[in-house]
């Protein structure tokens, strides 16, 4: 007799607005924007009393504050969120047997099995509290037979709840709820389903298959079993990314070689850091011109492995020289460091003696704490707002 699959789904809620809530307790309560500000922007993510306004992520800032005009904009740091959602992998990871990360703040556990040993329930509320504990981060979950059911489970819990979906009752869980409910049903499915007066999911329980596939062709298979919280996805276990990149688009065209390398050089900075702080060395750098008339190039270089900046920005600047053609206007350039893998810059992967080392630490040490760019190079100071991206992946 196969296992009863228990399937475990993590949010951390309001994750953006979270962290920086605990930079600043001053936004506790209050409508918080992350990502943009009243005259431009997209919101990356907001606070629940933003959301009360009908603000969501992914809706033009303007909009957004012309819904709720008394939200506080914060411009958002990708460091900080990279680092909390590194400590809640590496708890995660300490606890749970598979897990995949579907996103910076949100994981699939897979604690099937494990009922011969532990109540899945408790387990999974011990991962929770202990995220909760560790982080002081606010945290749903939901626990199901399936992918399907515990997402849908945590989204009925948040906020900073837990719900267990118990074997056997998935479909009474689901009937109450409406159909746009249901992870993956577009609007224009949903606006079909309307059309035949089919609101809830539990009226969608009761419509035949062959209906369904009539109305939806494959796709009816697929709504049917959804209704009934069938999923028999697999969790695809974590691994780790295998490249950074983050890339520049500017307000005017640019042809000047030095704005192109203070550019190049504050982006490789950031990258560099980044993958010092997370044990990770590069093999391959790259950089990505795109011209005025949207006209896109790229070069890239294998390297020894390394994440120091005495080495990555020279690299850099002599791929710029290869793949510019010198003087045409670029409206977009960026820099990717791939062929990631995982060990300490400071271990016999300098030619420089141990003064350099020492000061690389130095300056990871101060920019961790006071935030990344307190110490930097002088080249890299005056360069403006950048589209940044730390959360790319392979």
């Amino acid at each position: 007799m196969a296992s009863k699959r228990y399937i475990m789904h993590i949010d951390l809620d309001s994750f953006f607005v979270s962290v920086e809530r605990l930079y600043d307790p001053s936004l506790i309560g209050k409508a918080v924007i992350i990502g943009g500000n009243a005259q431009r922007g997209v919101v990356a993510s907001c606070s629940y009393e933003a959301r009360q306004f009908g603000v969501h992520s992914g809706m033009s800032s303007k909009e957004a504050f012309q819904l709720c005009p008394h939200a506080i904009s914060v411009r958002g740091n990708h460091e900080r969120y990279s680092l909390f959602s590194k400590r809640v992998t590496n708890i995660i990871d300490e606890m749970v047997p598979l897990y995949q990360k579907a996103s910076v703040d949100e994981f699939y556990i897979d604690l099937t099995g494990t009922d011969r040993y532990f109540d899945p329930y408790k387990l999974a509320s011990d991962v929770r509290q202990r995220i909760i504990r560790e982080t002081k981060l606010p945290i749903s979950f939901g626990l199901g037979s399936g992918r399907t059911i515990a997402k849908m489970a945590t989204n009925k819990a948040k906020p900073n709840g837990q719900l267990f979906v118990p074997h056997g009752s998935e479909m009474a869980f689901l009937a109450p709820l409406p159909i746009r409910a249901i992870p993956g049903l577009g609007e224009s499915a949903c606006k079909k389903l309307y059309a035949y007066s089919i609101e809830t999911i539990g009226q969608l329980q009761k419509v035949e298959l062959k209906f369904l596939q009539t109305v939806f062709g494959k796709n009816g298979l697929w709504i049917y079993e959804k209704a009934r919280g069938i999923d028999h996805g697999d969790v695809v276990p974590h691994s780790d990314r295998k490249s950074i990149s983050t890339e520049n688009t500017f307000g005017n065209n640019i042809s000047d070689r030095r704005t192109l390398e203070t550019t190049l050089v504050s982006m490789t900075e950031e990258l560099s850091s980044k993958l010092r702080r997370e044990n990770k060395l590069a093999s391959c750098l790259a950089i990505k011109i795109r011209y005025n008339n949207f006209e896109t190039h790229t070069l890239q270089e294998k390297i020894p492995l390394t994440a120091a900046e005495h080495i990555l920005i020279p690299g850099i600047k002599n791929l710029l020289t290869r793949a510019w053609d010198n003087g045409r206007p670029v409206r977009l350039i960026g820099v990717r460091l791939s062929d990631l893998a995982t060990g300490s810059y400071q271990i016999n992967l300098f030619d420089d003696n141990e003064q350099q080392i020492k000061l690389y630490q130095a300056m990871d040490r101060i920019n961790f704490k006071f935030g990344d760019k307190t110490i930097c190079r002088a080249a890299g100071m005056n360069v403006g707002t950048r589209n940044f991206n730390p959360f790319m992946r392979d």
